[in-house]
């Protein structure tokens, strides 16, 4: 558990700060090509690996940015000391430096812009798909009256919650579908049994984008088993998606109506949640949540505002 966490982690640094760590690494490369290698001018066409992964990591705009940058760095070492030809600006040394200057900046927005258009793709089918699933829980919750728009709502709660605390953009994904279907697949363990034999099982290859929601789903499933006021929650290993879940699920039911009692005020509803802080919920969570409810509207379009049922 410890290492895969540990790997996460790290992507995730890494992807939070790739343009620091980008530009990190092209001055060392600079500087580590002009000190240890003799033939400087054979290695300019290097810089075209950093312009390739700009384009498709950071976009058409950092792309081109970064190859100016690129652009300025080896235009001050040539007035300087000079790539394999003499220092200063001249006929020949622009002659050599501006087509590859040129076609070093054209790659990275090229590459850029087949990569936007490439997100924007998934962007849309991702939406699609996120749609067909409020459908179809508004569907399934339909047939009972209190349960309408649970899911819907338990969503908007543990998204929200999730970019308090600064979760990477997966996860969010992940524990968006995963509230979504969060009722359906603690009833129904056919889902989870679909979802999962989706990793290794090519005929349902398009679930297999939603592996990482059947995770959350599955650890959901066993979380009041293994919570309780002998254990402290956080010493157990539940990822931090489950605890959001946890939280966003039991704050959303607690606003709803049942046969034996009455739907709880929002801030009553989070009292309640904030006195099982440390046992059956996660401290973190409930901070986070605590800081959602009290927004009235919350940035992205995530949630408009937490109702009560």
């Amino acid at each position: 558990m410890v290492q895969p966490r540990l790997l996460e982690r790290a992507k995730f640094f890494f992807f939070r700060h790739f343009e620091r760590i980008f530009v990190l690494l092209l001055v060392f490369a600079m500087v580590a090509i002009h000190a240890f290698v003799e033939q400087k001018f054979a290695f300019l066409s290097f810089y075209y690996l950093p312009m390739i992964l700009a384009g498709f990591y950071g976009g058409r705009r950092f792309a081109v940015l970064a190859g100016l940058f690129v652009v300025a760095l080896v235009a001050f070492y040539q007035s300087v000391q000079g790539l394999d030809m003499l220092p200063g600006f001249y006929g020949d040394a622009l002659l050599a430096l501006t087509p590859w200057a040129g076609f070093l900046i054209l790659t990275g927005y090229v590459v850029g812009t087949l990569a936007e258009q490439r997100q924007t793709r998934l962007g849309d089918v991702k939406n699609a798909y996120l749609a067909i699933l409020e459908l179809l829980t508004y569907h399934i919750e339909s047939t009972e009256r209190t349960q309408q728009g649970h899911s819907n709502r338990v969503a908007e709660v543990a998204v929200a919650m999730a970019r308090e605390l600064r979760l990477p953009e997966e996860d969010l994904e992940n524990l968006r579908v995963a509230a979504l279907l969060h009722e359906v697949g603690t009833r129904d363990q056919r889902l989870l049994r679909l979802l999962s034999g989706s990793v290794t099982d090519p005929a349902v290859a398009v679930a297999r984008v939603m592996r990482g929601a059947a995770q959350i789903i599955s650890e959901y499933g066993h979380y009041y088993e293994i919570v309780g006021e002998d254990w402290d929650i956080e010493a157990l290993p539940l990822p931090v998606t489950v605890k959001i879940l946890a939280v966003a699920d039991a704050f959303e039911t607690l606003q709803m109506a049942t046969p034996v009692r009455a739907a709880f005020p929002k801030w009553s509803a989070l009292e309640e949640v904030e006195k099982g802080a440390g046992k059956t919920f996660a401290n973190d969570a409930v901070r986070a949540l605590r800081s959602v409810a009290g927004r009235p509207e919350v940035s992205g379009g995530v949630m408009q505002e937490l109702r009560v049922v």
